[in-house]
């Protein structure tokens, strides 16, 4: 199985609390984070919370996002030593773009920057 489709496979409930440890040690908070991944795919708390207690996998957490923000494409630069703006795949593009987003927060990044002036 390519490492591509093992990472569409990975549950998000597996991948959030990763995300909220990075930014915790970086003292920003929880909430931020929430912001973050909501700004980006329309989630509110409620549906945060259903998707992680459901288990679902990124492919699906990303299919069901009430609405990917259009803003998105607006997220520039490099994670995992790849350029975002430049991946080939909408879906890990999806996904890059929130670990850019989350390593934005964690680097002290203001918010207003971090969602793009939103």
């Amino acid at each position: 199985m390519p490492t591509q489709d093992r990472i569409f496979g990975v549950s998000f409930a597996s991948i959030y609390p990763l995300y909220v440890q990075k930014v915790e040690r970086k003292n920003r908070s929880k909430d931020e984070l929430d912001q973050v991944i909501s700004w980006l795919t329309g989630y509110d708390d409620d549906g945060l919370d259903r998707a992680i207690g459901a288990g679902v996998d990124l492919r699906t957490f990303f299919a069901e996002a009430p609405e990917i923000n259009q803003g998105a494409s607006l997220i520039t630069g490099v994670i995992c030593g790849i350029r975002v703006e430049e991946i080939g795949d909408p879906l890990m593009q999806q996904i890059r773009y929130m670990d850019k987003l989350v390593d934005e927060l964690a680097r002290g990044k203001k918010m207003s920057a971090i969602l793009r002036g939103s």
